[in-house]
């Protein structure tokens, strides 16, 4: 068992796998609350009920794996434990196994130790088979691998500072972006879980401002960014690797906007990127760098969690849960647009270390 100081924070009630194939939320209500799996590889997508002899806390997290199996996260008596659900036939019907991983102390230093520190799960891994954990002390970030490891819970890098976000930068669970506050001051960095833990600057648009990542295409290089470099916060792209400075589009100075989703698969044209945007509660919003303005749509009703897919070939796949249909995936094509794709300086053929992005231009 391996111990550390943990308080647990929510994350988005639904959850895709990296590889598009699951998704997990918990469902119900009030106290009788359950992880429930969805299934998306096939014709028509489907849910599974995991319910256990007790229901769920409504602040455990859930993040499905690619092979079907549910990580999920919970609070019990002081401490953290992990376990994976997954659904299992039975003589009296379908039931839900239960795999236990672990579990780690709530305080720094043990029970007896000092104060708490806040935990959260990352974004699914893009190899599909390990997790991981952000846990933020106060003066210290710990990575933590919860699933997929040797023996339970571990921790597999250490940053100095308060660390916040996560964004995965490359498809083999090696390069994972944080932004990190240090000194009074926000700056997205790198975190080489394959050496040690090392990290390394990745935005740095002018000296004193906040500089936050937001999503990353491995394929293309496409960076989406929320900075104040411009004199208030704003939403701007880059390109990873590129000599190019970060640019913030006027069309995208939209109050309450959250980039959730990149169009994958555009190798080296990162202008070509389908990006999708959540505006306020229920707002949806298409846009891609190529273009000089966002394509505002109407959200499908029961929208979960302001989430969502690109596949490669352009389409937006939305969850969706109503009383009518308890699970759904709504597709959306992407609008067309009479700019053609433009390739933006190509990294080269071995893809380099992160790099900082230049200083923006502030107009």
């Amino acid at each position: 068992m391996t111990v550390c100081a943990i308080e647990m924070t929510t994350t988005a009630p639904f959850t895709i796998s990296a590889d598009g194939s699951y998704a997990a939320r918990l469902a119900g209500e009030g106290e009788a609350r359950y992880a429930e799996r969805w299934t998306l590889a096939g014709p028509e997508a489907y849910a599974v009920p995991l319910p256990l002899a007790q229901p769920e806390e409504a602040d455990s997290e859930l993040l499905p794996l690619a092979d079907g199996r549910v990580l999920i996260h919970r609070r019990v008596a002081g401490r953290h434990a992990f376990a994976l659900l997954y659904p299992t036939g039975a003589p009296t019907g379908p039931r839900t196994g239960e795999l236990q991983l672990g579990a780690v102390e709530g305080h720094e230093g043990g029970a007896e130790g000092g104060g708490d520190v806040r935990v959260r799960l990352l974004p699914p891994a893009p190899d599909g088979h390990g997790a991981f954990a952000l846990a933020v002390a106060d003066s210290a970030t710990t990575v933590w691998r919860v699933a997929g490891g040797t023996s339970g819970p571990e921790p597999v890098a250490r940053i100095p500072g308060r660390c916040s976000g996560g964004v995965w930068l490359d498809r083999t669970t090696r390069l994972l972006a944080l932004d990190r506050e240090l000194q009074g001051t926000v700056k997205a960095v790198v975190v080489d879980l394959g050496r040690g833990g090392e990290v390394s600057p990745l935005l740095q648009i002018a000296e004193d401002s906040d500089d936050r990542l937001l999503l990353a295409d491995p394929d293309s290089g496409l960076l989406l960014i929320r900075s104040d470099a411009p004199g208030e916060e704003r939403i701007g792209w880059g390109v990873l690797g590129s000599s190019l400075p970060v640019r913030f589009p006027e069309c995208l100075r939209l109050a309450d906007a959250h980039p959730f989703a990149v169009q994958p698969g555009q190798a080296l044209m990162p202008e070509s990127c389908g990006v999708a945007l959540r505006l306020g509660e229920a707002g949806l919003a298409l846009w891609r760098p190529a273009e000089r303005r966002v394509f505002r749509l109407g959200a499908p009703a029961g929208w979960l969690g302001g989430t969502g897919r690109w596949t490669a070939d352009g389409r937006l796949h939305l969850p969706y849960a109503t009383p009518e249909v308890p699970c759904g995936i709504f597709g959306l094509g992407r609008p067309a647009s009479p700019l053609p794709p433009v390739r933006l300086d190509p990294p080269p053929a071995t893809a380099p270390r992160p790099v900082p992005l230049q200083q923006a231009p502030l107009r």
